[in-house]
Parts: structure tokens; sequence; C-alpha cells
């Protein structure tokens, strides 16, 4: 596994951030950030969730390669990632990037709501995943074996 230094560097430079912006946006200290960067110090716990911030990514994503995050923009012509570079370093980012090779344009909906941070969006969001997980959990039942006065399917 990368050290977290060029891990971070990685993912300054995939944001095409200087270090000088990217360590104000952080509110870090440029030189500490270049330190950091260089391997030449390690970070505090505080620090890396000013890096995560500054990055509008998860605190775990900071211990993955940014290139790692291709999986989810690839078309499914184009060849991705190997799912065996995978690192476990967050399970969910795991998650979502095996789901995301089945359908990418739910999670790219998914994300811009996240991302968004609308209190109301996200709320709506997630009662209707809470309805939808619902649903799914419970098992369907055909039209001819439901109940008397129940809807029925108009027939044609």
């Amino acid at each position: 596994m990368p050290h977290i230094g060029s891990l971070i560097r990685a993912w300054r430079l995939s944001h095409k951030c200087s270090e000088q912006a990217f360590a104000h946006r952080a509110g870090i200290d440029a030189s500490l950030l270049e330190s950091l960067e260089t391997e030449q110090a390690d970070p505090n716990a505080s620090t890396l969730e000013a890096l995560a911030r500054a990055l509008n990514i998860p605190l775990p994503w900071l211990f993955i390669h940014p290139s790692e995050l291709d999986l989810l923009c690839k078309d499914d012509e184009e060849e991705g990632l190997s799912l065996s570079t995978l690192t476990g370093a967050d399970p969910v980012l795991d998650r979502l990037l095996l789901a995301a090779g089945h359908e990418r344009t739910l999670y790219v909906l998914l994300t811009a709501l996240i991302q968004s941070g609308e209190p109301k969006l996200l709320r709506a969001a997630e009662v209707s995943l809470r309805s939808l997980v619902k649903q799914s959990k419970q098992a369907t039942v055909p039209w001819q074996s439901r109940p008397p006065g129940h809807f029925e399917p108009p027939s044609d």
C-alpha cells in the first residue's frame, strides 16, 4: 500500500490543484502539505479530515489511489481497471465500485444528490431509497392470489 503522502499528492493532482491553493483550501500551512507529500511527516487525524474536506471526498478515500475511481467513469466499451485493484480500505467504496459496473447511471445520480448537500433533496432521496429497500425485501404476490379488494391491474 502506498504511503499516505503519495496518495495525498495523487488526490491533489487529480483535482488539478497547486500545493499553495490546496493547502489554503484545507486550512493548513503549505510547508506542512509539502512535508506530507514528500513523506517527511505523517498527518494527524484532524489534518487528514481537513484534507478530505478540501477534496470533497470521504476520509477513507484518502487511503485509496484516485485512479481506482476511474472504474466509475469508464464506458463499458473502454477498458477499465481490474476489480482486483480494490484495496478494501473502504468497503462501502468497494461495493459502490462493484455495483457501478452494473448500473453507473444510478451511482452518478446518487453521487450528484449527495454532493449537492441540499438537505431537502437528501431527505427526499433517503425516504425514497428506504421505501424501495423495504419494497425489495417484500415477497411479490402474483395478482391472481391477492385477496379480494386489492387493486387489480386493468385487463386487456
